[in-house]
């Protein structure tokens, strides 16, 4: 028996209608993507009109000039300067001391007293050597008197001339014996070997002494040597004779002169420094032994340089460089000056000035003061302000 599964109409069967996509969904595609399409844009043209607007905002504010104060490059000769550091020692310095030994029986000198040559200082114990002279004084009057009588006989051939020798000998030992026991005692009382300053004493009354002892330093302080190292590089420029000029911390702001008198005849090996010795004359014993010292060689001098304030220069990694100011003019005839940076090759600084060796020609007009605040290019205006003075001299720390 056949069941019949499928409606038929006609003994054909009856197909299902198709399904169709609703028009409010394609409808709602479009408004979004539309939508999307307008938010999109729309954000694309709000950042270029604000780029734009930005633009044309900085392009019509423009900053101010700012008041820099301006030094003009000038061609002069540089004083030719050759620096060095160095010390101070003197020209005559010992620790004074006794050449035998011996209990101290008197101090003659007071410390840091100023003294002559030969002035008496120590006086050890030497009582045994006088007995020993008076011994040998006694003496010595005997052998004369037996050297005058030897002498008178054998003039009259009542003497033989054996007698006058021995008596001529005795005479000689005597005066031997006087002279080594005086040498003696002189060894006992220690005297200054030079005029100079006392130091320290080292030594006190009853103290026995052995031979080498130091009792007290003495050091003449009317003229010392400047002891300073060169490079090899400036050993030709020196010679004997060349102006020095020193200066000590003790004394800021003073500067004291020498020559050059001494040049070392070789090189170092180790540090290929050259070494060079001056005299100072110390009229005033300001400066002292052992003093750290600053030189100057003054040398002939160079053709002209260009330079400049040494303010001017900025001193950077990248290199040295200055803001030359140059004039620019408008459309409307107007004329504004800019700071640009140029990179410069600098030499010595001397008296507060800088030798620009390239980049610079004279009559260039530079920022002294001010710099730290530009940037390349920016526009400037010279200050009525003079510049600050340059110092003399060098702050110490």
């Amino acid at each position: 028996m056949n069941i019949a599964t499928e409606p038929r109409i006609a003994g054909k069967p009856i197909a299902e209608p198709t399904r169709k996509r609703p028009v409010r969904m394609v409808l709602w595609f479009f408004i979004v993507g539309g939508l999307l399409a307008a938010l999109v844009g729309g954000l694309v043209w709000f950042n270029y009109f604000r780029g734009q607007m930005i633009a044309q905002f900085f392009a019509n504010n423009k900053p101010p000039p700012m008041n820099v104060s301006v030094v003009e490059a000038r061609s002069e000769v540089v004083p030719n300067l050759l620096t060095a550091v160095g010390e101070l020692v003197a020209v005559h310095q010992v620790n004074v001391t006794t050449d035998v030994s011996g209990r101290v029986t008197q101090i003659l000198f007071s410390p840091g007293a100023h003294v002559a040559q030969d002035t008496a200082l120590v006086q050890l114990f030497d009582a045994p050597e006088q007995g020993d002279l008076a011994n040998y004084k006694a003496q010595a009057t005997v052998a004369q008197l037996s050297l005058d009588r030897a002498k008178q006989l054998a003039a009259r051939q009542f003497g033989p001339q054996a007698t006058v020798d021995q008596a001529q000998a005795a005479y000689d030992q005597a005066l031997a014996g006087i002279a080594k026991t005086e040498a003696l005692i002189s060894q006992k009382l220690v005297r200054a070997p030079f005029a100079g300053e006392l130091g320290v004493r080292h030594v006190e009354v009853g103290q026995y002494l052995t031979a080498g002892t130091a009792i007290v330093s003495l050091t003449d302080l009317s003229e010392l040597y400047a002891n300073f190292t060169v490079p090899e590089k400036d050993s030709g420029q020196l010679k004997v004779g060349q102006t020095v000029r020193l200066g000590v911390d003790a004394y800021p702001g003073r500067m004291f002169e020498g020559k050059i008198t001494t040049i070392e005849p070789q090189v170092a090996t180790d540090t290929r420094n050259l070494r060079v010795q001056a005299t100072i004359a110390n009229p005033d014993e300001l400066l002292k032994p052992g003093m750290f010292v600053s030189t100057t060689v003054v040398l002939p001098d160079k053709p002209p340089v260009v330079t400049v304030a040494e303010t001017a220069v900025d001193y950077t990694l990248y290199g040295d460089s200055v803001f030359l100011i140059t004039e620019k003019k408008s459309d409307d005839g107007k004329t504004s000056l800019t700071a640009v940076r140029t990179f410069v090759q600098t030499g010595n600084r001397v008296d507060g000035r800088a030798e620009i060796l390239k980049g610079l020609k004279a009559g260039d007009r530079v920022v002294a003061v001010g710099q730290n605040k530009l940037q390349s290019g920016a526009a400037v205006a010279i200050s009525t302000d003079s510049p600050p003075p340059i110092p003399t001299q060098v702050p110490r720390y």
